[in-house]
C-alpha cells in the first residue's frame, strides 16, 4: 500500500512513519519545517520525505505528484493555548489555514487517483476537545470539530466510489503539542482518565492501522483518549 502521511517528522506523524514503514509499505510523509528530523527519519524507515506546508494547496499538488496514494493520513496540525481575547486573528486563520483547509488541500491532491481506481482509504487526525471543547483551546477545538463534520460528510460523498473515511480521536498525547502545558494541567488531566495515563504516538497509530484495514467502516471518529470522553 502507497501511504502518503502529512506532519510526518514528529509526535504522532513520525510514530506512524515507523510504524507503517516497517510493514512493508511505501511511505511518504511531508513535514513543514523540521528539516533535520525529518531527515533522519527517511534514513531511518527508508519513506519519503517532502518538504510542504499543507496550508498551501498548490505546494501540496506538487508535494504529492507521482506518489500514487492508496491511502491518505491527515496528522498535521497546529494548536494554540490561550484565551479566545488573546489569539490574534492571523494565528486564528493559521490554524485553520493548516487543521482544516490542510485536509481539503491534500484530499484534492491524492483524489483523482483514487477515484480511478475506486478504492482508497482517507484517515483524518481530530481530537477530543474537537467533541467537548476545551477552555482556552477554543481555536484547536473549532478546528478539530470541523475535521470531524468534514470526515462524516467526506464519507457520505465518497463511499460510492469505493472511498472510506474515518478520524481518530486522541486524548491527551505525549508530544511536542502538550509540551508547553504546565504539570499541574497534564496531572490533572491524567487523574481523570479513567485509565489513569496519558496516551503515547503507538496508541493513536494502532488506531490509525485498524481504520486502513476495516473494509465495512466509515464516517466514524474513534476516540483514542483512555475514557476520559465517552
Amino acid at each position: 500500500m502507497n501511504i502518503l502521511i502529512t506532519g510526518g517528522s514528529r509526535g504522532i506523524g513520525a510514530e506512524a512513519v515507523r510504524y507503517f514503514s516497517a510493514q512493508g509499505h511505501r511511505v511518504r510523509f511531508l513535514y513543514a519545517s523540521s528539516r533535520e528530523k525529518a531527515e533522519a527519519l527517511a534514513r531511518e524507515t527508508g519513506a519519503e520525505a517532502v518538504q510542504c506546508d499543507v496550508a498551501d494547496g498548490a505546494a501540496v499538488k506538487m508535494a504529492v505528484a507521482g506518489f500514487d496514494a492508496d491511502a491518505l493520513i491527515n496528522n498535521a496540525a497546529l494548536a494554540h493555548y490561550g484565551l479566545i481575547n488573546q489569539i490574534d486573528e492571523e494565528t486564528w486563520n493559521r490554524l485553520f489555514a493548516v487543521n482544516v483547509n490542510g485536509i481539503y488541500h491534500c484530499v484534492n491532491a491524492v483524489l483523482p487517483s483514487m477515484l480511478h481506481k475506486q478504492r482508497g482509504v482517507i484517515v483524518n487526525v481530530a481530537s477530543m476537545w474537537g467533541q467537548v471543547g476545551a477552555s482556552c483551546e477554543v481555536c484547536y477545538s473549532a478546528t478539530k470539530g470541523a475535521v470531524i463534520a468534514l470526515t462524516k460528510a467526506l464519507a457520505k460523498e465518497l463511499a460510492p466510489s469505493g472511498i472510506r473515511v474515518n478520524a481518530v480521536s486522541p486524548g491527551v498525547v505525549e508530544t511536542d503539542m502538550v509540551a508547553n502545558v504546565d504539570k499541574e494541567s497534564m496531572d490533572a488531566i491524567r487523574e481523570e482518565t479513567p485509565l489513569g495515563c496519558h496516551g503515547k504516538p503507538a496508541d493513536i497509530v494502532k488506531a490509525m492501522a485498524y481504520l486502513l484495514e476495516a473494509d465495512f467502516v466509515t464516517g466514524q471518529v474513534l476516540p483514542v483518549n483512555g475514557g476520559l470522553v465517552i
